[in-house]
């Protein structure tokens, strides 16, 4: 008798699924909210070294939003819906408040930090808690990780003393 393999026998588990989107879904929360305020910031920043930090602030938004879309991408193709209307992003993401309106780049930048450094958090508990659900769901947070922490590195090295 001959056996074939059907779709179905391909297919992530229903507890997969819901348990990758359990732990990459604060991460999308996050990067989403760190998304807004990366570019309020980059209208907002003033002072030394206005130019760099403005561009650079374009290239996190940039980056976190990519990430963003892969993280959501991922849950979606697993097969689950992910909630990451702005409303949501407002109420439920982790990064601390960015100081409102303009603001000198000696004091915006360690804002900025403690943003991305709450991302990495959120995105390294998804990694810890990946690690027993979903091994591809965990390849995609690393990569988000490694990401996140070279933009802080280089946002970093503009007030490293």
């Amino acid at each position: 008798m001959t056996t074939t393999r059907t779709s179905d026998a391909l297919a992530t588990t229903s507890e997969v699924a819901a348990g990758a989107a359990q732990l990459l879904t604060p991460v999308v929360i996050d990067l989403e909210a760190l998304v807004v305020d990366g570019k309020q910031a980059h209208w907002h920043v003033r002072g030394a070294n206005f130019i760099g930090v403005h561009e650079l602030l374009d290239s996190v938004v940039a980056h976190a939003q990519a990430f963003a879309d892969e993280a959501a991408e991922r849950i979606v193709a697993l097969g689950l819906p992910l909630d990451a209307r702005i409303e949501t992003v407002a109420a439920k993401n982790t990064l601390p408040a960015l100081t409102e309106g303009f603001t000198s780049s000696a004091d915006l930048i360690p804002q900025v930090l403690a943003q991305l450094d709450a991302v990495i958090a959120t995105t390294r508990e998804a990694i810890k808690g990946l690690d027993e659900v979903d091994l591809a769901s965990q390849d995609v947070a690393i990569a988000i990780e490694q990401g996140l922490v070279k933009d802080r590195w280089f946002l970093q090295a503009h007030i490293a003393g």
